[in-house]
């Protein structure tokens, strides 16, 4: 027999501790303690497979924001540029001028990170007062000041890493540049600025990965998003260096779009950073998200028995399908023989004398449900060495789980020791299986044969499918001529958790969209930061003869040349990440939708030029005299 303890400690002491203390003082004791952390692990591996997507999520809308302050600051100071070097020609020192857009921006970023605290205070009392009663989990709403001041620095931290350079860049603007249109280099920041870029981007980082639940996940993040950027800025320069060598399409429109990518003052680089991050960022959250949401789906099998009924006599198995088809003569049942027992020995090795049990060995750990079965279990398949005959009347054999095996180093004709009710029987493994672990059968990572086990006091195990109608006779009938067995309503587990599951994958589509509103935000103020320069080219175009209609032409090409591009590359690095993320970081099975992949960044790619010709609308309006003044 066995004995489980529930213990209930105080407040001030934590399971762990005392989970700690406990096999300490009593190393050979042999017992196993679980706390409430940690009683159910497939539920707690898959909510902190969750809670690592949620650590995604937020890193990456942390980067796209930052992003998106960098390419407004730039665009903001991009239209100041003329009164900069305005100022600069009445005498205006470089300290002077960086001084006040420093306060400037600084103004706005201290309201803005403020304004955004408040609002993000807010939605989780909105959320709450609106859906709280359909979350997992009822939210306990309140002002908490440790996450808000948490998101405060965030936002100034941001603010400081991609404003400063932009800053730095419209202190060194020179009083020639009223002449020469911007096309001129500026030069680099100075140590100093970079220096205080580089400390802030390192406080943002270590911030994040001391917050991150799992902290060397945080920092490949950090690291790859700092490569990703890196790229981009690479390929961006390699477009730009090709658009230049290209040779000129006779077309005059084709001709114009080639000669804006690799012209002087061009945006190109910037453009396809912030594309390139959005569109990655679209394609990556939905290789993961879709994984996700597939898997949760195939957990929740599309057929499952309605009873599961445990302890049926062994003497009584034939009465008790008997009893059950005299109700639902159309049920399917399934009658299993089980019996449990500890591994003793693995060949010669005692288990009892191994001081470390790898980690995919678990059938060493405690006691076995152990079955016999003449044919293969339904859901399992023999991977090496053969199936034993269905007349089978020799030594004893088993089969293993194959991945058990793997982990324990066995092999097919290697043998195991099993104690049943005190009596040890060996064993030789005839074959090792695949297991389906997520049918709603038996499944057993031990298999006899039939043979001497067969002789052992056992009870049986039951599956029953039937219609919604016939559960409650057939559950009222079990109960009457079966006292002992216990009858488990499957149809009621599963509602539960498919209700909980498909909340789950709600609210990992609820995160995902945050991120992808972030990256929206990228792509608007990256053709924001652009306008300036394409109202300069289509007030330029207009005064040679063109038409808005023909101005309008070689943005759209432009921007086509370049949303496909980036679009191609975004969906490579996304789909790498997202493997790497879901195969190596979840440990989940790959099995990506391309259907909606391809359809995210294609809608990516689609809204980009929407949001680029949006922008340019304006400029395509403005008047020659009036924008040549303002220039």
């Amino acid at each position: 027999y066995r004995t489980h303890y529930r213990i209930k400690l105080p407040d001030y002491r934590s399971p762990a501790s005392v989970t700690d203390a406990l096999n300490d003082r009593f190393s050979n004791a042999g017992w196993r303690i679980e706390d409430r952390s940690n009683g159910a692990p497939g539920a707690r591996r898959f909510i902190d497979r969750l809670g690592q997507f949620l650590t995604l999520v937020s890193l990456t809308s942390l980067l796209v924001a930052g992003v998106g302050v960098g390419n407004g600051v730039g665009a903001y100071l991009g239209g100041k540029s003329a009164s900069i070097a305005a100022l600069k020609s009445l005498g205006a020192d470089s300290r002077t001028i960086f001084a006040t857009y420093l306060l400037q921006v600084g103004i706005i970023a201290l309201l803005a990170v403020i304004v955004g605290a408040g609002v993000g205070a807010a939605v989780p009392m909105l959320v709450a007062g609106i859906a709280g009663d359909v979350l997992p989990v009822p939210p306990e709403v309140g002002i908490y000041p440790r996450p808000l001041l948490s998101a405060i620095v965030y936002g100034l931290l941001s603010a400081v890493v991609f404003a400063l350079l932009p800053l730095a860049r419209a202190r060194d603007i020179p009083a020639a540049r009223l002449f020469r249109a911007g096309v001129e280099g500026l030069r680099r920041p100075s140590v100093g600025v970079l220096a205080i870029i580089i400390a802030a981007g390192a406080l943002i980082a270590g911030l994040a990965i001391y917050q991150a639940d799992n902290h060397m996940f945080a920092a490949l993040f950090i690291v790859a998003a700092l490569g990703l950027l890196a790229l981009l800025w690479l390929v961006g320069m390699l477009i730009r260096i090709i658009a230049v060598r290209l040779p000129r399409p006779r077309r005059p429109l084709l001709r114009l779009a080639l000669a804006n990518i690799g012209r002087p003052g061009s945006m190109v680089m910037q453009l396809v950073v912030a594309l390139g991050l959005g569109l990655t960022l679209f394609a990556t959250l939905s290789v993961i998200e879709t994984n996700l949401s597939r898997q949760i789906d195939e957990a929740l099998p599309s057929e499952a028995p309605s009873l599961f009924v445990l302890d049926i006599p062994g003497n009584e198995a034939e009465h008790f399908g008997d009893v059950v088809r005299k109700i639902a003569p159309k049920a399917g049942l399934r009658l299993v023989p089980a019996l449990r027992g500890p591994v003793t020995a693995i060949g010669d090795q005692r288990v009892s004398e191994m001081e470390n049990i790898p980690e995919g060995g678990w059938v060493l750990r405690g006691d076995r449900g152990l079955t016999y079965s003449a044919e293969i279990p339904d859901g399992n398949r023999v991977v090496r060495g053969a199936w034993w005959a269905t007349d089978y009347a020799g030594p004893q054999l088993v089969s293993m789980e194959v991945e058990v095996a793997d982990a324990l180093g066995l092999d097919v004709g290697d043998t195991i020791t099993v104690s049943v009710l005190g009596v040890e029987l060996p064993a030789r493994i005839a074959n090792l299986r695949e297991v389906n672990w997520d049918s709603l059968g038996f499944n057993f990572g031990l298999v006899y044969s039939p043979g001497p086990i067969m002789s052992a006091p056992h009870s049986y195990m039951a599956t029953i499918a039937l219609s919604p109608s016939e559960e409650r006779a057939v559950s009222q009938a079990i109960v009457k001529n079966f006292p002992a067995a216990s009858v488990i309503r499957i149809g009621d587990v599963i509602a539960s958790a498919s209700t909980l599951l498909r909340q789950l994958s709600a609210a990992v589509r609820a995160a995902a969209s945050v991120a992808i509103a972030a990256g929206i935000a990228v792509l608007v103020g990256a053709i924001a930061a652009a306008r300036h320069a394409r109202i300069y080219d289509a007030v330029i175009l207009k005064v040679l003869g063109s038409t808005r209609w023909q101005v309008l032409g070689s943005l759209l090409i432009e921007y086509t040349y370049l949303a496909i591009i980036v679009a191609m590359i975004a969906l490579a690095i996304g789909t790498a990440g997202g493997w790497y993320v879901v195969t190596q970081v979840f440990d989940l099975e790959w099995l990506p939708l391309w259907g909606p992949i391809l359809l995210t960044v294609g809608l990516g790619a689609l809204v980009t030029l929407g949001l680029s010709l949006a922008g340019s609308w304006s400029a395509l309006g403005a008047r020659p005299a009036r924008a040549l003044r303002n220039l």
